[in-house]
Order: C-alpha cells, then structure tokens, then sequence
C-alpha cells in the first residue's frame, strides 16, 4: 500500500445529508490509512464496507481504547471518570467479559417485550402529533417530535418516571457537546449516574415489568447478581445510545425525506414500503461523525495493511455505509432499495442490541408522520438548518418545519 503521512479524521461536509468527500477518495486510494488523532496519536483509518466488517469481527481487534476521536475542549483521568459514578461501559469491553453482560441484555431485548412496548410507542408518537398539529404550523420537528419520542421510550423500557426525561435529555445534550468545561460535563454525568442509581435502588424495592428490574432479577452464567454500579453502567449506556442516536436519526431521516422529496412522496403514497425505507435512512444516513473507536490487541491485517499491536483503529460506519462495491448507487437515497446488509448497526458481537427497538420507533414515527402531515415541508433552506457539527452524536439542532 502507498505510504502517506497521517491525516486527521475527514469532518468537512459540502452537504448536511452527505459523508465527508473525502471518504469516496479514501475508499478509492487508501482504504486504510494512517490517522492522526486530535490527542497526538497515529493510528489507521478503516473506510471499506468489507474491512470495516472484516475488523468488528477480527478477535485481533479490541473494543478498548486508549485514545480519543473527537476534538473535545476537556477530557477526563480516570480518576475523574470513576468518581462521575458513570460506571465502565461493557460496549468497550471484550469477551469474556464483554459476553457476560450482553447474554444477560441480549435476555431482556426479548421480541415479547418489543411487541408489548409498540402499542406505547404509537400512543407517544400520536399524542406528540396532535401537539404539533394543535399548535398549527411551524414547529421544530426535533424538539417537538424528535428528541421527546424516543426520550419517553427509553423512559418506558427502563421503567423510569416520565418526569425524568427532560433532566436526562439536558444531561445527554451536555455530555454530547464538543465544547463544554469539566465542570458541566462531571455535573452532567453525575446527575444521571445518580439518577440512574436511584431508579436501581427503587426497583429492587418495587421491582416491575421494566428492564432495569429485569436485570436485578436475572440470573448470569456465573451466578453472580449484577451489582448497583453495574446496573448503574448498563442503565447509563441505554439512556445515552437509546435516546440521542434514536433521536438524531428521526431527524436527520426527516431531514432527509424533506430535503428529497420525491422520498418522502413515497412513503406517504406507500406506506408498505415503512420498513424498506428505515433501513435506507439507517444505510443512507449516519450519526456517528468520529467513527467506532478499536484497538489492535495483537498483530494483524486489515485490507492489506499490517497492524501493529497497541495501534487505534478507528472504523468509519458513514464510509462503510456509502461504499460503491457494496451499495448500488450509494450516493442515491432510494427506500424501495432492496435491502442489504449495513453497518448502522455496527455489526459481530457489538452489534447494537437496541436495533429491533431503535427500527420500531423510527417505522411508527415516519409512519405516522407522513400520514398525519403527509404536506409537512421545511420551513427554511436545508443550508440554514443548524447542524450539530458541534456534538459528538452528528444531526439537527433544530428542523423547522410547516404544512
């Protein structure tokens, strides 16, 4: 492979709804490249469908990081993060480890308890439609809709008071933000883990149908009970991964369904392409700017480049997402496309476990969306649209919208 000296994450859009350019260049040329990282290290840049599928399934490559991705304006020692109370995520642990907590979860995203949420879910979604419509035109189609379905979903799931959702919206928005002192951000995670740790303690109390009981019920391969800190880690994590990137994917698909209109057309005209259609936004649309963060445990090989053990890998999901070998036309929003397999989702043993959760809510949302708005349009130019360019999760901070 042609050697070229480390350049940083690609970052620069020319379109809100589109990748870096730079990707299509990369794939093309130097599919894994040398990265340089924003805190002084030199890793690889993997942008290729098949490599980044390759690598999230090589047992060579670690979910665990020891660098940073994004340009942050503060970070944390470890001390700090501990005594956040946030607790260690499992998604960067390996197995065994890794596997203990993900049979137990994989335990509680059962297909029953997807099913009893829908009815929920569609009520939620309704009542903020009628809110939206009773106020008449116009409306910010993320803080109407957006941000507050999946934020009273997750509510529902874990079996959370809903009069919590709007402190643990504020508390996901600062944490998400590129630019924010240590202060705001160990205020931020403190107040969640505290929260979260006092849903825990009231739930083995009052134990109920939610998932955080669920989990204090269950019983792991080793026999051994979750502690609180873990349920505390586990009930962080879902909040952060099942509110924001659900939410940000409800408007970015929106904005994006606007923006082509002859999209949107469809999926009002027809809705028995609802299903077809999310899985187009989820391939056509990504909310992970700064990639899957990834360590070489050991020496190994990724599309013809040698890896040394230690090196940060990061996997560009949006690349993967946009590549031409394996999409037809990727550059093409199209939700009659046929599906195929993406990386939204990631893919292998972190595959994200809310998938069938984070699919039912966007096909009820555009759904219902286009059949109660079925004339909704964007209310100013898409190059007006504040874009969160500034967070770590990537999609509109407002969508105006009218009818």
């Amino acid at each position: 492979m042609t050697e070229m000296a480390p350049r940083p994450l690609p970052l620069t859009r020319e379109c809100p709804l589109a990748p870096p350019a730079e990707y299509a260049r990369l794939r093309a040329e130097a599919p894994v490249s040398p990265l340089a990282l924003p805190d002084g290290n030199v890793g690889w840049l993997v942008t290729r469908f098949e490599d980044v599928t390759a690598a999230l399934v090589n047992p060579a490559v670690s979910a665990q990081r020891t660098f940073q991705t994004n340009v942050s304006s503060v970070t944390l020692t470890p001390e700090e993060w501990r005594a956040s109370g946030f607790g260690t995520s499992f998604i960067g642990m390996d197995p065994p480890e890794h596997t203990r907590y993900r049979r137990m979860l994989t335990g509680q995203f059962t297909v029953r308890r997807m099913k009893a949420l829908a009815p929920r879910i569609e009520q939620i979604v309704d009542e903020h439609l009628d809110a939206i419509v009773a106020a008449g035109p116009p409306a910010d189609l993320v803080r109407d809709f957006a941000e507050p379905v999946p934020s009273l979903v997750i509510c529902e799931l874990l079996g959370m008071p809903y009069a919590d959702s709007k402190q643990f919206q504020q508390h996901a928005d600062v944490m998400q933000r590129l630019e924010r002192s240590k202060e705001e951000l160990l205020d931020a995670m403190t107040g969640m883990a505290a929260a979260i740790r006092t849903l825990v303690q009231d739930k083995r109390a009052h134990p109920d149908d939610g998932l955080i009981s669920g989990l204090i019920q269950a019983t792991p391969g080793d026999g051994v009970p979750l502690t609180d800190d873990e349920l505390v880690a586990i009930g962080n994590l879902l909040m952060i991964a099942g509110y924001a990137t659900t939410a940000n994917m409800i408007a970015m698909g929106a904005l994006a369904l606007l923006t082509y209109r002859n999209q949107w057309e469809t999926l009002r005209d027809h809705p028995e392409t609802i299903e077809r259609g999310v899985e187009e936004i989820l391939r056509f649309l990504s909310v992970a700017p700064f990639g899957l963060p990834r360590t070489a445990k050991a020496d190994t090989e990724i599309g013809g480049q040698r890896i040394r053990a230690g090196d940060p890998i990061v996997l560009s999901i949006e690349s993967a997402n946009r590549d031409p070998a394996r999409f037809d036309s990727p550059d093409l929003m199209d939700v009659t496309r046929a599906p195929r397999r993406h990386v939204g989702f990631a893919y292998g043993a972190h595959q994200c476990l809310g998938q069938q959760l984070a699919r039912m809510e966007m096909r009820i949302a555009f759904a219902r969306l286009t059949r109660r708005l079925p004339d909704l349009r964007l209310a100013v130019p898409l190059e007006e649209v504040p874009m969160r360019s500034d967070m770590q999760i990537y999609g509109a901070h407002e969508l105006p919208v009218t009818w």
